[in-house]
């Protein structure tokens, strides 16, 4: 006889709660502009529309399989117990000492009790419609996100001798500011490349805790991308085929003089971009959620509910030795951005 299945939420704690909710996924809702959001809101009214009973709550529930996101351990009580299985939504932060597994955004930190489910693409998302013309380039993302040359003078004056426009959608808020989180990133209709690097001049990939959402997001929305050199993106997809990579201005202002005057290489780029594009769609990324709910969390909730005690201990123990070792790494200036291994495209390492 199957055991009954157990019930499923995404926990908010009180003081993250939003003032305002969306009705649907799909809505170009501001505070899908924020990750604890992205993961916990968009996350559940996903698999709710599929059919999965979970529910989206304020209250710590008692007994069941509990999502969480990272930002929200901070300073809310989340304990494990014997009728729970806390789950953490890690995003960038370190693993989270009271969690029995973690969903990871990019697939560089696959490993114990860490499983890979892409970052939502962008709600709403209005595409390019296909064209040859090329003038616009832009940025959609988070301030911090966007290397300093970027934002500097120089950069625009270099695209306005070749006659190219910069029309970057940058946004300043704070990360846990949904009201400030600007709404037009999910417009693409007139950009026709995306510019989005972090930092010039790695000396290896780096970012291994950043996901690959801005590649995604090109993709889907048929527009060329000139990245940076960052695990996920190269994990996710293969560097001159469906995107390109700069690690330097030189390089940067050579790949906008390609795409200025190749066509042919737009095209490819886009059309390639589509191919890769239908794996990370939402109903894709929604199926794997319930592959990973079906095949790794109920299975886990069950397992930990029949440990004796003493088992329990044990794992919570080593909860905390992981998230102490990965505290002690950053202390110690091993930035986040630091490759922690191998992985291609299939999530297979090495």
């Amino acid at each position: 006889m199957n055991a009954p299945l157990p019930p499923i939420y995404f926990y908010i704690p009180p003081s993250f709660w939003p003032d305002d909710l969306p009705h649907t996924s799909d809505e170009n809702w501001a505070g899908f502009g924020l990750g604890i959001y992205a993961w916990t809101v968009q996350t559940y009214l996903k698999l709710q529309d599929r059919g999965v009973d979970c529910q989206l709550t304020n209250q710590l529930p008692e007994e069941g399989i509990i999502f969480f996101h990272a930002n929200a351990a901070r300073g809310a009580k989340i304990f494990p117990s014997s009728q729970r299985l806390l789950i953490c939504l890690k995003a960038e932060s370190v693993v989270c000492a009271q969690a029995q597994l973690h969903v990871v955004q990019n697939p560089c930190e696959v490993g114990q009790g860490c499983h890979f489910i892409p970052h939502w693409p962008q709600p709403g998302l209005k595409p390019r419609p296909p064209q040859n013309r090329f003038k616009t380039i832009s940025f959609l993302g988070h301030r911090h996100s966007l290397a300093p040359e970027l934002l500097a003078p120089d950069w625009q004056t270099q695209l306005e001798k070749r006659g190219l426009q910069w029309r970057p959608v940058i946004n300043t808020n704070r990360w846990n500011d949904a009201q400030s989180v600007d709404t037009r990133w999910n417009d693409y209709q007139t950009i026709d490349a995306i510019v989005a690097i972090r930092q010039f001049n790695l000396k290896r990939s780096g970012y291994g805790r950043k996901p690959a959402t801005k590649l995604y997001n090109a993709w889907l929305a048929g527009v060329p991308a000139i990245l940076g050199r960052e695990l996920a993106y190269r994990a996710e997809g293969t560097v001159g085929v469906d995107y390109l990579e700069a690690n330097s201005m030189a390089e940067l202002l050579t790949y906008i003089d390609q795409l200025q005057q190749n066509l042919e290489l737009r095209k490819a780029l886009i059309e390639a971009g589509y191919k890769r594009s239908q794996y990370y769609t939402s109903a894709a990324i929604t199926q794997r959620w319930q592959q990973f709910l079906d095949n790794v969390a109920i299975p886990a909730y069950h397992r930990w509910r029949e440990c004796h005690p003493w088992q329990r201990q044990v794992q919570q123990w080593q909860a905390r030795l992981l998230n102490y070792r990965d505290r002690t790494r950053r202390k110690l200036s091993i930035r986040a951005s630091a490759p922690i291994k191998s992985v291609d495209r299939n999530g297979q390492t090495s």
